[in-house]
């Protein structure tokens, strides 16, 4: 499928995304939105794709959502803004807002998300990145919250994401402060797992998503479901939970005789996801 607002790529059973809006350092319009939406469906359904990468073009990631500045005639004076379209009765009962659909799809694929941070990552793109397993950053990833300076509390699961990842004093600095982080300081806070040259990103996050596809693809994501399951579960009930997502990959048959297999026979070895 072809897509107006990023770049979808498989290569192996890695999954490509590239937000493609560069002119607007890839802020997030509307029809990038729902693009997203789109291909997370489209990956969740696709049994080929193990892995997925998402990165941005251009210098920046996600310099968060594309607010346009008022148009302006040749005096200088304000422009009519175009009446609203009418919204779809599904718009209306959308109770997340839109930048939430998007938290809710990239934080809910069963499948491993990595981040590729190229440039800035501010608003509801920090949100995305944040809303990914993990992110493989470079020199020149910073980040921003930027909602106060907007007269906004933050949304687009900023409150929920970075106080897990940081936690909660460092979460408040940064969205209190509004103050811009750069590579160095995000990979100590945590922003960043990896921190890496810039000429060898996405080589460099291809190499976390092939390391994460030596392991069985079931297994795979019933760990990932698992662990954020359990991070909201008392340790009882969490250890339930674990007993159950551990038969998950016993139902891949082929993949659990090969497990036995390789480890019997000494070598590496080859899952196919059944």
């Amino acid at each position: 499928m072809d897509y107006e607002n990023l770049l979808f790529d498989r290569q192996d059973h890695i999954g490509l995304i590239t937000l493609n809006r560069p002119e607007r350092l890839n802020a997030l319009s509307r029809g990038l939105h729902k693009d997203t939406l789109a291909v997370i469906d489209e990956i969740r359904r696709d049994d080929s794709v193990w892995t997925v990468v998402v990165t941005g073009a251009g210098r920046g990631f996600c310099s968060g959502a594309d607010i346009q500045a008022t148009p302006r005639g040749p005096d200088g004076t304000p422009l009519p803004r175009p009446a609203p379209a009418t919204p779809t009765q599904g718009e209306l009962l959308d109770e997340f807002h839109w930048v939430g659909d998007q938290a809710l799809a990239f934080h809910g694929l069963d499948k491993p998300v990595i981040a590729a941070m190229n440039g800035v990552c501010a608003g509801a793109g920090m949100s995305l990145a944040l809303a990914c397993d993990m992110r493989v950053g470079s020199e020149h990833a910073r980040f921003k919250t930027v909602f106060l300076e907007r007269n906004l509390s933050p949304d687009s699961g900023m409150s929920w994401f970075l106080p897990r990842i940081v936690g909660h004093s460092r979460a408040m600095d940064l969205i209190l402060t509004s103050r811009e982080v750069d590579a160095d300081e995000a990979y100590r806070l945590g922003l960043l797992d990896r921190l890496v040259p810039h000429a060898r990103l996405l080589e460099e996050a291809f190499a976390v998503a092939n390391q994460i596809m030596r392991w069985p693809p079931v297994a795979v994501r019933a760990a990932k479901r698992v662990t954020q399951q359990n991070m909201e579960l008392r340790l009882e009930d969490a250890l339930r939970n674990e007993v159950v997502h551990l038969g998950y990959g016993r139902k891949a048959t082929n993949d659990a005789a090969e497990a036995r297999a390789a480890l019997a026979e000494r070598r590496a070895p080859r899952y196919t996801g059944t």
